[in-house]
């Protein structure tokens, strides 16, 4: 029995169905296993595993004496690490082809576990006719005490699925499966009474064919992927293109891949259609299947950012279909086309050597509060060329120059090395991710001083502050002098200066991880702009607390005729953002904060509290933090990576979603490296009407002595 993929869109709804049982989806080989004498670990297709993980197979054989009677499982074999943790299925990929004693040694070099989750048949006894729920009762008696740590029987939680997803992505799950408990097993299908929400984009693809190898990449650029549009007969089908996937590949495997390319090499294209490349291209006949990660599907329905996690041998080329979510090309309109759809002519593209400072000095205007899909200001870079560098660099395992646009460069090395362990993000993803939120994010940073935050060893490593710009620097990358406090005239530090994109990826080179800019901008860098109120939960307070006491610190600023704008902090708290007028002293912007969150937190005194010395503070509360309004103080602005474990970006909200948060589910999980594109999509850019609003009254402070 197979699942169900469902849409993105469906998850809060599904999450929130307190009858369902949910349990994690894991990244490994489907197995059914024959607990008899001998015995024996088949695939989905019916392909015996047994001798492939002699780790697994021995100790089911030492379970299957214990028992009274022969019973048929279901599970899935999933690589592990050292500590025990579940890995993604490419560390499964060198153990699929090998037996005997190098299937021993194989197993010593990545290690796997069998996960069961079903219970198929108990002797004579079929039990697919039975509800998933007494199937699992039976299951857990047959399974109670295994014998081996290699043996493991999956989590079922009954309900609180938001809290679970949420555990997920912290953890860096592949997703959940949500299964209906009166549901019986159905054999060979793919059943909505299982579905799977998946927190990665994987899939599986056909390959059709590859490309020529570039510069100093040896047997293929990269696989050209499809999957298979139903015809009314089976020889009516169309191989429909899906794009194409270069990177993920080591040396080794690419000539593994390339040898079981050459003899499928055939004259004929097996797509219906493909779109005109200058790149030279062979194709193949479609028998072989790739699995894939990537960071969504685009209008015209190809891979965003595909990476090759490696081939499967236990799924047919022929099986492999378009779910009914995903967007078909020639179908799905672009984003011009809807604009003219809604009645709205597509606006002229913005120069590609437009300054990035232009946009933050778009003049203010109040904001009028429309639903429409507010696009990025600043230009896009040259994405495609770019990414097409990276991975050039990433194949060749070797530094390189990364040269922008406006004719500037930036040095770039190490990209292979892991910043995330648990959602296994690399630099090189640091480096794809601001490539890719350069538009969104560049226009935040403009004309402000930057302190870098820099994590060399990774997110789980010691990490330290530089205020200091280094020295040398890429030629071209502005730096200021600013001077340590208004005080001190003589105390000058050279700062990097935000604004371009040069800049933001020389910092990723350096590991800097998060943008963390001043509340004010050149040339009035003694004047804050912005002030901003940082909800930080204790320990033991959850996002839901969070979400509180940022609609009761929205609903005073709204009292006092104050626009101000939310967004996840990108971790665990909120951050809240206020604009003030041209002038305005730091002093000023912090005791207005200070009065508001001290307003808020005597109103709230159970969940709330300003009080500065944490040993003081109850560990279920929310700190309303206003002293990061300082001069020289910084938090991470919108659009910024996080080096939270979940790889979190922070992610502007509507004050509808703030309000709402709590009952449609609302976690700071939610919004990661991963998942931040398919919402700018939907949302467009939020944090653009910061930049446009009327600045507040800080004088509205004063009503609150009136009372």
């Amino acid at each position: 029995m197979l699942a169900v993929l469902a849409d993105q869109d469906a998850h809060d709804r599904i999450l929130r169905k307190e009858h369902l049982v949910f349990e994690p989806k894991y990244d490994g080989i489907r197995a059914l296993v024959a607990l008899d004498s001998p015995v024996h670990i088949y695939s989905r297709l019916g392909n015996d595993k047994t001798e492939q993980f002699p780790e697994v197979a021995e100790p089911l054989a030492r379970l299957a004496r214990r028992l009274k009677r022969p019973v048929l499982l279901d599970g899935e074999i999933v690589a592990i690490d050292t500590d025990g943790t579940p890995l993604p299925f490419q560390h499964l990929q060198g153990r699929l082809h090998v037996r005997g004693l190098k299937a021993h040694a194989s197993s010593r070099a990545v290690a796997a576990v069998l996960i069961v989750f079903d219970l198929l048949r108990d002797g004579d006894d079929d039990l697919r006719p039975l509800p998933f729920v007494d199937r699992r009762a039976r299951l857990e008696r047959v399974f109670r005490r295994p014998g081996s740590d290699t043996l493991r029987l999956i989590d079922s939680t009954i309900g609180s699925g938001v809290a679970l997803a949420a555990r997920g992505r912290a953890l860096g799950w592949e997703g959940l499966l949500a299964k209906d408990p009166s549901a019986r097993y159905v054999t060979g299908s793919r059943h909505p009474a299982w579905q799977k929400l998946k927190f990665i984009e994987t899939e599986e693809l056909v390959v059709g064919g590859w490309t020529a190898p570039r510069q100093s990449r040896s047997h293929f650029g990269a696989l050209l992927l499809g999957y298979y549009l139903k015809g009314r007969r089976r020889r009516d089908e169309t191989l429909v293109f899906a794009g194409q996937v270069g990177s993920g590949f080591t040396e080794a495997e690419l000539g593994r891949v390339a040898a079981l390319l050459e003899p499928l090499a055939t004259d004929d294209s097996p797509f219906g259609t493909i779109p005109q490349s200058s790149e030279g291209r062979s194709w193949v006949t479609p028998v072989l299947v790739a699995q894939t990660k990537f960071t969504q599907w685009t209008l015209d329905g190809v891979l965003r950012h595909p990476v090759y996690l490696g081939l499967r041998d236990d799924i047919r080329a022929t099986d492999v279909r378009l779910p009914d979510h995903r967007p078909v090309a020639d179908l799905a309109p672009t984003r011009a086309r809807r604009r003219v759809a809604a009645g709205r002519a597509p606006g002229p593209r913005q120069s590609a050597t437009a300054p990035a400072r232009a946009a933050s000095r778009t003049p203010r205007r109040r904001a009028t509060g429309n639903t429409h899909v507010v696009q990025p200001a600043h230009p896009e870079p040259n994405v495609d060329a770019l990414l097409a560098q990276l991975h050039d660099m990433e194949q060749r395992k070797r530094r390189g120059t990364l040269a922008l646009d406006d004719g500037s460069s930036v040095p770039i090395g190490n990209l292979h090395k892991v910043f995330w362990p648990n959602p296994g993000i690399t630099k090189g993803d640091l480096v794809r991710f601001y490539l890719r939120m350069a538009p969104y994010l560049l226009p935040v940073v403009a004309d402000r001083p930057l302190v870098m935050k820099r994590f060399p060893n990774g997110v789980t490593a010691q990490s330290f502050y530089q205020h200091r710009a280094p020295d040398p620097l890429p030629e071209g990358i502005e730096v200021t002098v600013v001077r340590e406090s208004p005080e001190k005239p003589d105390s000058g530090v050279p700062y990097l200066v935000g604004g371009r994109l040069q800049a933001l990826l020389y910092m990723a080179q350096l590991a800097v991880i998060s943008q963390d800019p001043w509340f004010s901008r050149l040339p009035n860098i003694e004047e804050a702009d912005l002030v901003a109120i940082d909800l930080d939960p204790m320990p033991e307070a959850t996002f839901t607390q969070v979400l509180d006491v940022a609609c009761w610190v929205h609903d005073e600023l709204e009292r006092l005729g104050t626009p101000s704008f939310a967004k996840t902090s990108g971790s665990e708290g909120v951050h809240i953002f206020i604009p003030l007028p041209d002038g305005t002293p730091y002093d000023a912007g912090m005791i207005f904060c200070q009065i508001v969150a001290t307003v808020v937190a005597s109103r709230h005194p159970q969940v709330a509290t300003v009080e500065r010395m944490v040993k003081k503070r109850p560990r279920d509360v929310v700190y309303i933090d206003y002293l990061q309004n300082i001069y020289g103080k910084t938090l991470a602005c919108a659009y910024s990576a996080r080096a939270s474990p979940f790889g979190g970006v922070s992610t502007p909200l509507r004050w509808s979603e703030v309000h709402e948060g709590v009952k449609t589910g609302l976690m700071p999980h939610d919004f990661t490296m991963q998942s931040i594109f398919a919402r700018l999509e939907r949302v467009g850019d939020l944090w653009a009407d910061l930049r446009h609003s009327e600045p507040a009254r800080l004088e509205a402070a004063f009503s609150y002595e009136e009372e």
